[in-house]
């Protein structure tokens, strides 16, 4: 077997494309998309059909120009979701609007917004997660969407405040950023040798791992942002992992066996969960952290440009 039909064997693996021919092409049981992944969609011009589909839905919805654009925009995602939703069997992430991750009530709202959209449109929206940045605003937000229904997946996750408090809201998966992490790292470690067993990315989620296994928390870790496939097989066992097509196609090409690295079963549990950390406590923890206060701001920043990127091109459409 290759890497991939051995890492299959391991955990569920997730495809990280807004490119529905590359979904197609290694058939994974999840698909995640994210604004800057739609935005290369778009610009790509393989996919006009969803961008025609969303200006028409805008045009005859009405309203201002802004109106216009933002309904345009909100269907372009869902038009992509609902497309790979035909070639996988599980859930597909659709993001939220960068710019709202401070506000609570404005994150709900859209995310029910996208969610009807779906509806609209004959999906299980049962097979829909809905991604939002991993700050506090967004933490309960997901907590409040998950009782009515709709599942989340929070990303851009760089702290273990930012997993202990997604653990407390109870929300249904978390995305840790092992490569975004690594990369942080590497500004100060220039011209050190890679070392799988040192990298802060994979010792990060191996932490969360064993936190969430110890204390049976449901939230389902998918370890997001791989650099190198070596990281990758070093998370082996965790409950998802997210891949590009690139290391997809490496993991394809490699034959090298390697063993499961992750293994919930072999972790004592504990009945009686912590207590739940406060919101001051919360933001005091993640920002002793300054990797992940600077990658997640960071995170939010490239997201939001990438999402104004999308709608300065469907204004000119429009």
């Amino acid at each position: 077997m290759n890497q991939l039909e051995q890492l299959r064997k391991y955990t569920t693996v997730v495809v990280d494309s807004g490119d529905i021919e590359c979904i197609q092409k290694y058939k994974p049981q999840d698909a995640t998309t994210n604004p800057t992944l739609i935005l290369k969609s778009v610009l790509s011009k393989k996919y006009d059909f969803i961008v025609n589909n969303a200006i028409q839905y805008a045009q005859k919805i009405g309203g201002s120009v802004s109106d216009k654009v933002q309904n345009a925009s909100d269907m372009v995602s869902v038009g992509f979701g609902t497309e790979i939703l035909k070639y996988i069997p599980g859930y597909i992430s659709t993001e939220v609007d960068a710019r709202l991750s401070f506000n609570t009530d404005k994150c709900i709202q859209k995310s029910i917004q996208l969610i009807n959209l779906y509806r609209n449109r004959g999906v299980d929206t049962s097979r829909v997660l809905i991604k939002l940045a991993a700050t506090w605003e967004c933490i309960q937000a997901a907590h409040q969407l998950k009782k009515l229904g709709i599942f989340c997946n929070l990303t851009l996750l760089f702290s273990f405040a930012q997993a202990r408090a997604c653990a407390d809201a109870n929300v249904f998966l978390i995305s840790p950023f092992v490569g975004r992490i690594y990369d942080w790292y590497q500004k100060f470690s220039l011209n050190s040798s890679y070392c799988s067993l040192s990298d802060p990315g994979i010792l990060a989620v191996k932490k969360i791992f064993v936190y969430y296994k110890k204390y049976m928390y449901k939230t389902i870790i998918m370890s997001a942002s791989f650099r190198r496939i070596e990281q990758i097989l070093e998370l082996a066992g965790c409950d998802r992992i997210t891949i590009s097509p690139d290391l997809l196609e490496q993991l394809k090409i490699q034959t090298l066996s390697f063993t499961k690295k992750l293994d919930a079963s072999k972790i004592d549990t504990v009945a009686t969960q912590p207590v739940p950390l406060t919101e001051s406590e919360f933001r005091f923890l993640h920002n002793q952290d300054a990797m992940a206060v600077e990658k997640l701001s960071e995170g939010i920043r490239q997201f939001s440009y990438d999402q104004m990127e999308l709608e300065k091109f469907l204004l000119n459409l429009i």
